[in-house]
Parts: C-alpha cells; structure tokens; sequence
C-alpha cells in the first residue's frame, strides 16, 4: 500500500533570513511522499531569490511568486488549489518542522479515525537567531490540552499553536479553504472546522515557532489592527454555529475578552459592536 501524500503548503512574506530552513525542513522529513508548494506573497527582500536558489534542484516543487501581497488567507489559497495530498500543513516560512511532525502527524490521524480532521502538537519556540526561548506548553500545559470535539473549548480560550496543525484535506475542502475576506487564518479554521471534525493532540514539540516583532502574534492587539476586526466577524459566525447554551457561554467569554482588549487599545466602535454581540448572544 503507497504512503500517503502529504502537501506542505510554505507561506513566505519577507522571511529572507527564514525561508530556506523553513523549506529544508520539509525536505528532511522522515516521511519521504511529501508534495512541498512554496509561495512568496508578495515579498520586497531577497526571499524570492533564496526561493529559487532553495529549489533549484527540485524541479517538482511547484512555486507561485505572487506579484502582490494578498494576505495569508488568499495566498495559502492559490497554493491549496495545487495540492494533490490527502493530508495538508500550512507552513510560514519563519517557522522549521521537526524531522517527524510528518510522520507523527499522520499516524496520530489515521489511528484516530475518520472523524478526526486536525493533529496539532506542542511547539518550540525560538527567537529571530534559532535560539530556544521557552516552549508553547509553558502557556497551555499538556494537561490541559482538550482533544476530540473542542468546539466549545476553542470559542471560550487559545490554547493551539496554530503552525502546528496537520488536517486531512477533506477538511479543506468542506471549508472551502481559508476564509480569504480575514486578516488571519487560524481562528477561523478552528472555529469552522471543529463544529465538523474533532481534533488531535501529541505532547511532543513537532515544529519550532519563530517568535520576532514582525510576526502576527505579536501585533494582534494594537490600535487600527486588522486582526481584531477579523476577531469580530469570526464572533459573528460563532453565533450562527452554536446549537446550546453552553456554547452560548463560551461565546459570552470571548466576546468579554476582545471587548476588554478593544478598549485597551480604545478601539471604541468596535468594542461597541462586541457589546451590541454581547447583547445579542443573550449572555
């Protein structure tokens, strides 16, 4: 029976000091029936260069050097639409995959079942140097780590890493890839994808998370951010998808909290329209 063909999906924006450990990482997985998609939204450093440098002894590697910046959600589309893997990972290019995130990953899901669409594990995390500053589970302890229908848990807290997810590609597919109108991804596919599918957990660090001041985590929270909005519309749908009201609650703490953040930032229409949800939501 031929292994499963898994699609890395590397999502690159100005990562030059980045992009080549990023896509070398791929290469060395110890599952070797992997399809990797490099694509550059956009980039105004040398990353296209390293790109082509990177990959010039693998003419298989499809690369998609987008002429302007689209965002994460549109660009990890356009290379979606190239991926032939029943197993998918969305790769930044500041971010390395440990030797066996493949192997684990795929293992962890078909042991699983069908039902289970996404594994997700623990990360490390390193600096703009590679150096190692701490681990995600430092945050969120494995102990507290909820598996199979995690609907409710991820309305009310964080607790994924989000480069650490693998999904089947059926799951994807249901989604109709990201939701390309948001400034970001994650929340979103959380949010849609496990009212269907439920979610697995590996308490090993299978991926290493670059931590620098450019990166989205770092500026989700700021004044005119893009993020936030997205937050907002992404609370909207959550209303639509919750079928109790414990789901309802969940929803009610989150909305507190983004209202809290918003006013930190005195983002003050939007912390009105999280209190007219609030309202709505009936908690």
């Amino acid at each position: 029976m031929e292994a499963p063909l898994v699609t890395v999906i590397c999502l690159c924006f100005n990562h030059d000091r980045f992009v080549k450990e990023s896509i070398e990482s791929i290469l060395l997985q110890t599952h070797l029936h992997v399809q990797v998609i490099v694509v550059d939204d956009g980039s105004t450093d040398r990353s296209v260069e390293i790109i082509r440098e990177t990959i010039k002894d693998h003419p298989e590697i499809p690369f998609l050097s987008l002429k302007e910046n689209f965002g994460n959600c549109k660009a990890f589309n356009k290379g979606f639409a190239l991926a032939k893997g029943d197993y998918v990972i969305d790769l930044a290019a500041d971010d390395v995959l440990m030797p066996k995130r493949i192997a684990i990953g795929l293992n962890a899901l078909t042991s699983a079942g069908s039902e289970y669409g996404v594994h997700f594990s623990d990360a490390e995390l390193i600096d703009a140097a590679g150096n190692h500053i701490g681990f995600h589970s430092d945050r969120c302890p494995h102990g507290s780590i909820p598996q199979g229908d995690i609907y409710r848990d991820l309305i009310a807290r964080y607790f994924i890493s989000s480069p650490t997810m693998m999904m089947r590609r059926s799951v994807l597919e249901k989604l109709g890839g990201y939701d390309a109108s948001l400034a970001y991804e994650d929340f979103d596919f959380w949010i849609r994808s496990s009212r269907e599918f439920k979610y697995c957990y590996t308490a090993e660090p299978l991926v290493k998370r670059r931590r620098v001041k450019t990166s989205m985590v770092e500026n989700q929270y700021k004044p005119q951010s893009l993020q936030m909005v997205s937050t907002f519309r992404v609370c909207e749908k959550i209303i639509q998808l919750n079928r109790n009201r414990e789901e309802r609650k969940a929803l009610g703490r989150r909305i507190r909290y983004e209202m809290k953040k918003a006013l930190e930032v005195r983002a003050w229409s939007l912390a009105f329209n999280y209190f007219k949800l609030l309202v709505r939501n009936g908690t």
